[in-house]
């Protein structure tokens, strides 16, 4: 991803409340909007970097049982 693209992505959404950054991942799942997915993909990479391994395989396991088939 362009490194431009990922800082505007932080940049739009540093200082956000709970509410609004909530907002901004619903809206992008909801619309599905391809313009939307490189937001959620920085979003989640915050998430990731400031997780904790337990928080990490939490995560991964909700990944992969929601991508069962």
């Amino acid at each position: 991803m362009n490194l431009n693209l990922r800082n505007a992505i932080i940049e739009n959404v540093s200082g956000n409340t709970q509410d609004e950054l909530k907002g901004t991942i619903v809206d992008a799942i909801q619309n599905g909007e391809e313009k939307m997915l490189p937001g959620l993909g920085v979003l989640f990479e915050v998430i990731w970097q400031n997780a904790s391994q337990e928080d990490q395989q939490e995560m991964l396991s909700t990944l992969e049982n929601g991508l069962k088939k």
